[in-house]
């Protein structure tokens, strides 16, 4: 099946808009690109899809590539046969294409290659055939010179090259890597204690392989990397080998052929296939778990980094400690450093009333209108504080927040903090991170490696490359979504914008520190190596907040710019009641004109002017929503505090296969077992929770030696109840 086809029916699409999605990814249009301003051509199929589609692509374009390269190696050996082309042709996925290419493979010397080289080939046919006495043809092939002393020695041999045969069999290996698949069982020990406890449960584990969840194969394979855990895929050997040997018995075959065949099956299983296909499946099950981690990891990432900004507030950044001290950093609206400090308000020097002074200097001095504190060490006793002392101050203009500083400390000392503060050490660079993430989290967020962020599990233990590719499609998608003031976006930021690199994003920044700010998308056109084809993906995705050209300050593509003013004039409306937001009434005049007819008259199709009718009445607009506050409990300071029963407020941190972690604010999460979520089945946790989402949950266990903290959702009703 070709690939075009294939793909139609893997993803239930009309053919043209299979067409259509080939030619825009072979073109070198961005997902970001296609999923937004080509909507016509794709069926209005989302960015997610799209990213999925084009995995599928580059997978099939690879095992293609790679199929014609077994083909010309199998022809260049003068063995290709109609059979084995047809075999190719219908192998879905390398592995099956590497199993037919086996016999024919170039390969390291083996027992098989030691006795073909004597001269045991002929013999070995013979066995198979099964027509004759073994032992009576085995003394015309010993030959002293070969190092074939004796009939022993060339049956020996014959049965390592019917071994090979039987091992190479692509047929074979196909059925027993799906029993061994669907049928087997994995085993593990533990062998050594981390002194942790981390793998006690599978001290001695054994489970079914079609019922054990993705997390668990992880969290073994991690552990048989720390050589904690020796871990075995278990298959009943004897069905296996009756399996192998019952493709080369003939009914009416000599019997001593058919011993040695049965024998040289037993040896080649034992040897060659079992821990051949054992890895095979290993490996099979471990890129599976990791696609749902890495899964996990994209649907964590989202929510975090689309949380809603608080924007135009002079911002004071806390990153809490004890001996250190608090480190302090204010921000202007922009984020611009205006001025640090350190004070010490929690043990051991406690100066609560010092410290309270600095801060009050700092608010006073610049205005300060938000303080945003770290969760981390210290961060709940510096919370108390904040929250003390604004009780005290009297000033409802000020509020705060805890945010998450969950990979601060890696920016702090990244290369990108060190440029922008070369005199800072690594804390007053966090605080002002912890600043700036509430005031723009996609902004700030942005400049930190992923997997850092503190929303996904065993990303070490997983392919770096694959997971790289992921997450940089998530910041890619959630930038573009959200769109990028062009005056204001950092290096950091514009380089995930559609058709933009580093490269093109520094020339960016250089041209507006040379030449002031943008004042149109046109002067896009002036930076260096940014060509007509990067305009075309970049320009609809730059905001311009104060241009001349109200669409500049939209998500309105430039070539649809003619297209917008005629739906405008259409209307009755100018450029100047898009200022003033007077478009209210636009979307049910479209209506009541009709969608279709009023796409036609502008030279636009329906998907698209409706796109460009969001963007007329709120020009500008960010599709993140309002900051949620949250709710300060000031008895709990750390896990000594709580108690099994009580009801506490958090915030969703991390979601998993299994459940959720959830932020107490006292320095260790607890876990809700998705058992615990809700009284209704729930397939998977994310269908109920995403991260930064506040909940109520009731602590239905707890240790505190472990700092494990078990949570319950759906009991909290009945408690109140």
């Amino acid at each position: 099946m070709e690939i075009k086809q294939q793909l139609k029916e893997e993803f239930n699409l009309r053919p043209d808009h299979t067409e259509n999605i080939l030619k825009l990814l072979d073109e070198g249009n961005t997902i970001p690109f296609i999923a937004r301003y080509r909507k016509e051509m794709t069926g209005a199929i989302d960015d997610q899809v799209l990213r999925e589609f084009n995995d599928r692509y580059e997978y099939l374009k690879n095992l293609n590539k790679r199929k014609q390269e077994v083909i010309n190696s199998i022809t260049e050996q003068g063995k290709m046969t109609d059979e084995l082309q047809v075999a190719i042709d219908a192998a879905q996925t390398m592995t099956e294409v590497e199993d037919i290419y086996r016999p024919y493979k170039q390969k390291k010397k083996t027992r098989a290659s030691v006795a073909i080289a004597k001269g045991l080939q002929p013999l070995a046919d013979f066995i198979l055939a099964q027509e004759g006495d073994p032992y009576s043809e085995a003394e015309k092939y010993i030959d002293t010179e070969k190092e074939v002393f004796s009939v022993d020695d060339a049956i020996k041999g014959a049965k390592d090259i019917i071994a090979e045969i039987i091992s190479d069999n692509a047929e074979l290996r196909k059925k027993l890597r799906f029993m061994l698949e669907n049928n087997g069982e994995m085993q593990v020990k533990m062998v050594k204690d981390d002194g942790k406890g981390t793998y006690a449960m599978y001290a001695d584990y054994n489970e079914i392989l079609t019922q054990i969840k993705d997390h668990r194969i992880l969290a073994i394979n991690r552990g048989e990397k720390e050589e904690c855990l020796k871990v075995k895929i278990y298959f009943n050997p004897d069905i296996a080998k009756r399996i192998c040997v019952a493709k080369y018995l003939k009914v009416s075959g000599n019997p001593d052929c058919k011993n040695l065949i049965e024998s040289a099956a037993d040896d080649g299983y034992d040897r060659l296939i079992e821990p051949s296909v054992e890895r095979e499946v290993r490996t099979l099950l471990t890129d599976r778990a990791s696609e749902q981690a890495i899964k996990m990891f994209e649907v964590n990432l989202r929510p975090l980094l689309l949380q809603p900004p608080v924007k135009g507030k002079v911002t004071m950044g806390l990153d809490p400690g004890y001996r250190t001290g608090c480190k302090v950093a204010v921000v202007d609206e922009t984020g611009k450093l205006l001025d640090t400090a350190v004070i010490y308000p929690v043990p051991p020097q406690s100066d609560i009333k010092g410290s309270a002074q600095i801060l009050k200097n700092l608010i006073a001095k610049y205005n300060v209108q938000l303080i945003s504190i770290g969760n981390g060490t210290a961060g709940k006793e510096t919370e108390i504080f904040v929250a003390d002392m604004l009780k005290e101050m009297g000033n409802p203009d000020i509020n705060y927040a805890v945010v998450s500083e969950a990979g601060a400390s890696v920016y702090s000392a990244s290369k990108l903090a060190v440029e922008e503060f070369p005199d800072f050490d690594v804390t007053r660079r966090s605080a002002v991170s912890i600043a700036r993430r509430i005031q723009d989290p996609l902004a700030e967020l942005i400049k930190i490696d992923p997997k850092s962020i503190g929303v996904g599990q065993y990303q070490h233990d997983m392919d770096s490359k694959r997971l790289d590719t992921v997450l940089d499609g998530v910041l890619e998608d959630c930038v573009n979504s959200v769109g990028v003031d062009l005056n204001t976006a950092s290096v950091s930021l514009l380089r995930y914008v559609s058709g933009l690199n580093a490269g093109i994003a520094k020339n960016i920044v250089s041209y507006r520190e040379k030449y002031g700010k943008f004042t149109s998308r046109e002067q896009l056109s002036e930076v260096s190596k940014l060509g007509p084809k990067t305009f075309e993906q970049c320009a609809g995705f730059l905001r311009i907040p104060d241009a001349d050209n109200i669409l500049d300050n939209t998500a309105v593509h430039p070539e649809s710019y003619d297209k917008a003013e005629k739906l405008l004039a259409l209307f009755g409306y100018t450029d100047e009641d898009v200022k003033l937001r007077k478009l209210k009434e636009l979307p049910d005049n479209v209506k009541k004109y009709g969608a279709e007819k009023a796409a036609k008259a502008c030279g636009l199709d329906v998907a698209t002017m409706n796109d460009i009718v969001s963007e007329l009445v709120k020009p500008g607009r960010d599709i993140r929503e309002s900051m949620p506050q949250r709710k300060l409990v000031k008895e709990i300071i750390d896990i000594n505090d709580l108690a099994v029963g009580m009801v506490v407020d958090g915030v969703v941190r991390n979601v998993t296969d299994f459940g959720a972690f959830i932020d107490l604010g006292v320095h260790h999460d607890g876990l809700v077992h998705i058992s615990e979520i809700t009284d209704r089945y729930v397939k998977h946790p994310s269908d109920i929770l995403k991260v930064g989402q506040q909940v109520k949950a009731l602590i239905i266990s707890l240790d505190k030696e472990k700092h494990r903290i078990g949570l319950s959702l759906r009991k909290v009703k009945k408690v109140a109840d």
